[in-house]
């Protein structure tokens, strides 16, 4: 595979890639898989249905210390990139899986990607998911991402989803469901910045459904100029668990917020917390870092990276 300097530009900001990763990876742009490579342990093989066009990764049993890149980037203008990617985490397995998708539109039609995740991390197995989205390019068009994570993590299971709107990014609807099983566990954290016209939504749907299952679930999100975010988040509690929802938000200059976290017990010893806040920069932390010589910019950009890292 032959990239260009856009394609470098793109893979650096969604996948930390300087160069083709070390074992498996699968790599698509503009509706087509253009680099791919299975290891050892983790074989990569596209789907057969035309219809549902993607990749399954299949992690054996009891790997450990492995990663898997799947970063998808586009830089042709008026495209409408649908994928369908599944997820085998083996039992007892560990490993990292890099997705994330890339835009760069020069043109003025839009340019969209939607990505369907679903996930299984099987009995005992751990799973740290990275996924970054980021727009950038000259053109009017705008530059839209539409992903749906669907994980189900099974008795004694854990997952740690890390998801990122970095900026530039136009539009996006974001879902997520995940379904907790005995004595499993879920951290999820999900950052999101908004400028300029930008519009955000995220659904969130966290079923703690075995006894001992526990979730930890954080949103921090960033609103500027006139973008607006709309977040909803329900925490289900079926059997004997333990669960928190966080909600933070900064809101700047004309910006719209609206959360929305929502708890739902379906059983006596379900424990479920929730907490929401948005609120803008304070201004003792703005003097503070100008009195240490920054510039009004430079301290609300400390603040702000701050926030979301």
């Amino acid at each position: 595979m032959t990239l260009t300097a856009i394609d470098k530009q793109l893979l650096l900001a969604v996948a930390d890639l300087h160069e083709m990763p070390v074992g498996a990876y699968n790599i698509r742009k503009d509706g087509q898989g253009v680099a791919r490579q299975s290891s050892a342990n983790i074989e990569i093989r596209p789907k057969t249905n035309p219809d549902q066009p993607g990749i399954d990764v299949l992690v054996k049993p009891g790997t450990k210390n492995e990663s898997v890149h799947i970063p998808v980037i586009m830089t042709s203008t008026g495209m409408h990139d649908l994928v369908y990617n599944t997820f085998d985490i083996g039992e007892e397995a560990d490993v990292l899986i890099v997705a994330g998708c890339g835009i760069h539109n020069a043109g003025c039609d839009s340019t969209q990607h939607d990505g369907i995740h679903d996930i299984l991390v099987r009995r005992g197995a751990r799973l740290r998911y990275v996924e970054k989205h980021y727009g950038e390019g000259p053109g009017e068009g705008q530059r839209i991402l539409n992903p749906q994570t669907i994980v189900t993590i099974e008795e004694g299971g854990f997952a740690e989803l890390e998801l990122m709107q970095i900026k530039g990014v136009d539009s996006t609807r974001r879902v997520t469901r995940v379904e907790v099983h005995e004595r499993g566990g879920l951290k999820m954290v999900e950052k999101l910045l908004t400028h300029g016209q930008q519009m955000a939504e995220s659904k969130m749907e966290i079923v703690l459904m075995g006894d001992n299952s526990s979730a930890q679930v954080i949103a921090r999100s960033v609103a500027q100029e006139q973008s607006t975010q709309t977040f909803k988040a329900s925490l289900v509690g079926i059997k004997a668990c333990r669960g928190h929802l966080e909600c933070d938000s900064i809101i700047m200059d004309q910006a719209r917020i609206s959360a929305s976290p929502e708890l739902k017990a379906e059983h006596t010893e379900a424990e479920l917390t929730h907490e929401a806040a948005i609120g803008k920069i304070a201004g003792d932390q703005l003097l503070k870092l100008m009195s240490l010589g920054l510039t009004e910019k430079d301290a609300v950009d400390t603040i702000l990276n701050g926030f979301l890292s």
